[in-house]
């Protein structure tokens, strides 16, 4: 990295361009970012660019990615994700070994996270949650699934960004007095 914060990265990616090709191909992009970024940083491009249907899973899984970066992120990326916060929380249970399902309806309504029977988990961006309107929503919602027997956690993107062990800790917590289970068999 020099003086200005750039760093140059030399890679070939899946698609041949010539050297003269104004365009970098989409694959040769998340190649890059793949390389380049973090590993959560780097889901949460690729599960946008599934999400935008820019790119296909099923031709991003047959792709020869000649990285082993890219491959994993290939093979685990999916359109569930609604938001960059969501890949994020994605992929840190998926570091914890929390086993997470997303975007699962309950009550007529889509959930971020249900782990278990009945922990969900509620993530809140700031673009969908800032309005007091958005608020009453949450609160509607986090009403509902409570009168069913749902716990619900929100956590938002300073939280699962900068804190995730407090983040996992929780939900850690959570599980631990078998909120995540149907009390019928707890």
């Amino acid at each position: 990295m020099d003086a200005a914060g750039v760093r140059l990265h030399r890679a070939t990616g899946p698609v041949a361009l010539s050297r003269f090709e104004p365009d970098e191909h989409i694959f040769n992009v998340l190649f890059h970012v793949a390389s380049c970024l973090s590993p959560a940083d780097a889901l949460a491009v690729w599960e946008s660019a599934l999400r935008r249907r820019v790119v296909d899973a099923e031709v991003l899984a047959r792709v020869v990615w000649h990285s082993p970066r890219a491959a994993r992120i290939a093979g685990f990326a999916s359109a569930l994700s609604d938001s960059g916060l969501e890949s994020h929380f994605r992929a840190l249970m998926t570091g914890a070994a929390i086993a997470l399902r997303q975007q699962v309806w309950i009550d007529g309504h889509p959930v971020d996270g249900l782990i278990g029977e009945r922990l969900v988990v509620q993530l809140d961006g700031f673009a969908f949650h800032s309005a007091p309107a958005d608020r009453r929503r949450d609160l509607d919602q986090d009403a509902r699934l409570v009168l069913r027997g749902y716990t619900v956690l929100r956590f938002d993107y300073v939280q699962v960004l900068f804190e995730p062990e407090a983040v996992i800790d929780r939900i850690r917590t959570a599980m631990a007095q078998g909120l995540h289970r149907d009390p019928s068999a707890r």
